[in-house]
């Protein structure tokens, strides 16, 4: 079974409770001793100061040596008793016999209590005692005459339930105040959880607990290198990717707590928490390594808490891109082959069933002769193979499309030397043909030619179509990413042209008529042959 978790409003409030009443209980045990203590110190003074005043009354001097004078010594410390509100004042001679008592019917007998020894031996002290008025504090003053000599002594007792009594207020004030202190507390630590609860948007910290763990393991687990920084450019996340490609790229060390400024000098994270603008699909080197880069700032309450950058290794995209490239490719040459050769093969259902055997016979040499005518013309002036593939799938599409796509070689394409530099001029290429033809789509002159010419270790390519061309105020914007005149979600073609001819090192130029658009691109080629 599983337990059941406790809520933060709860555990709030039983840790305040339980700290008040904890406080609230040491209070009252220092009270209660400071108290208690300093009340005996007053009775102690008071006791004494009473004592050694009744100690020096002539009244009891000349009562203790004159026993006709003795009847005094009652009467006079019966009214310091009742002025002063003492338990019990008592005078004692030298055996210890009481000469005065609250009690007169105890004058007489021997003083109970056994803490007289000292005083009639001349020293004054305070003790506590019982006797026959029950526990108190005593004072006792020894007795002298002019002469120097003791006479007896004078004890002054105060009841020790003064003390309780007292102790007893100040508990009861002490439970009113805890009673009180708890209600408040209470109140306060429901009004601190409620303000915590809404600070963590509802969510109880065990939830949070479990949030954090699902985020920790999604985020671990994302193919996506992701590296997260606070407002200051603090590198605060980073997951298993990152650290991989960070390793691949040979930057070392652990990038938590460290400035992204100087791990990551290229990140531009600095520049979003600035800036507060997104950026998506930027390259970006990094230690020699090119990447992809998303960068997004963190906003809260219109206020910037930080940035997320999330990339992959450009190289591993651009490999799916070509895998995914040439199947598409391959598919669109199918399909558009497999349309024309339907279209053949009705033409020649209808020519054998009109039996237009001699109309037939041509209409066959014809297709012949114009596929290997060519074919051949491909293969043999384009030598690198998935660019020839490449350009016979195009010829077809344009069939299919009732295109005249001419493609003329001036010489001798050798093959390249690296596959990314054919992935390169693919993206080039398809960009620049697939612009034409869907320009040329609603021209009344549907003509795309496209030349290839290499010389010098350079490729000359030239694209040119018969469409309306790009109206004068548009032409500044052709190679932004996401322009387009043909509606949402285009605008890309132009944009990853210009990208592939800057990183080969190329140029290209335009112009724009009223008969068509021109593309003259112009990049460095070096064969497979200049590889030693």
């Amino acid at each position: 079974m599983r337990k059941k978790k406790t809520k933060l409003s709860i555990l709030i409030t039983a840790l305040v409770c339980l700290v008040v009443i904890v406080a609230l209980i040491i209070t009252d045990l220092l009270v209660s001793v400071a108290t208690s203590e300093r009340l005996q110190s007053n009775i102690e003074e008071k006791a004494i100061a009473i004592s050694r005043t009744v100690a020096k009354a002539q009244w009891v001097i000349d009562g203790l040596e004159n026993e006709e004078e003795e009847w005094r010594v009652q009467t006079y410390t019966m009214e310091i008793q009742s002025a002063t509100d003492v338990l019990f004042i008592v005078v004692m001679d030298m055996e210890g016999i009481r000469k005065s008592h609250p009690n007169p019917e105890e004058i007489g007998k021997r003083f109970v209590g056994g803490d007289e020894v000292a005083a009639l031996e001349g020293r004054e002290h305070v003790s506590i005692s019982t006797g026959t008025l029950g526990e108190s504090l005593r004072a006792f003053t020894p007795i002298f005459n002019d002469h120097g000599e003791q006479l007896g002594a004078v004890a002054v007792g105060i009841s020790l339930q003064e003390v309780n009594d007292v102790l007893a207020d100040n508990h009861t004030s002490i439970l009113k105040g805890s009673v009180i202190g708890i209600i408040v507390g209470i109140i306060g630590a429901l009004i601190v959880a409620s303000y915590i609860k809404r600070a963590l948007l509802g969510l109880e910290p065990f939830e949070i607990a479990k949030i954090l763990e699902e985020r920790s393991a999604m985020l671990q687990s994302a193919r996506e290198a992701i590296i997260a920084v606070d407002s200051k450019g603090t590198i605060t996340l980073v997951n298993k990717s990152a650290l991989n490609l960070f390793e691949k790229a040979g930057m070392s060390g652990d990038p938590i707590g460290k400035k992204v400024t100087e791990f990551m000098p290229t990140s531009r994270l600095e520049w979003v928490l600035k800036t507060r603008q997104p950026e998506f699909d930027e390259e970006q080197q990094m230690n020699g390594m090119t990447i992809l880069v998303n960068r997004v700032p963190i906003i809260v309450n219109d206020e910037v808490v930080g940035a997320i950058s999330t990339f992959r290794d450009l190289t591993e995209i651009k490999q799916q891109a070509k895998q995914l490239t040439g199947v598409k490719l391959y598919v669109e040459a199918l399909r558009a082959q497999s349309h024309e050769f339907m279209n053949k093969l009705h033409v020649i259902l209808g020519m054998v069933k009109t039996e237009s055997y001699d109309e037939l016979n041509d209409y066959i040499h014809q297709i012949v002769n114009h596929r290997s005518t060519e074919l051949n013309h491909v293969i043999k002036r384009i030598k690198d193979s998935v660019l020839a593939g490449f350009i016979l799938g195009k010829l077809s599409y344009a069939r299919e499309k009732h295109i005249t796509l001419d493609v003329q070689t001036k010489s001798v394409i050798p093959k390249a030397s690296s596959e990314q530099m054919v992935h390169e001029l693919i993206t080039i290429l398809g960009n620049l043909i697939d612009n034409a033809l869907e320009a040329v789509i609603k021209a009344k002159e549907k003509t795309v030619l496209v030349q290839l010419e290499y010389s010098n270790e350079r490729l000359h390519i030239r694209v040119q179509d018969t469409g309306p061309g790009i109206p004068d105020g548009e032409q500044g914007d052709i190679f932004k990413k996401g322009y387009s005149t043909k509606g949402e979600n285009r605008g890309y073609g132009l944009y990853l042209v210009k990208q592939s001819v800057e990183k080969l090192g190329g140029a290209m130029e335009y112009e724009s008529r009223a008969t068509g658009m021109t593309f003259y691109v112009d990049i460095p080629y070096k064969t497979r042959r200049d590889k030693r």
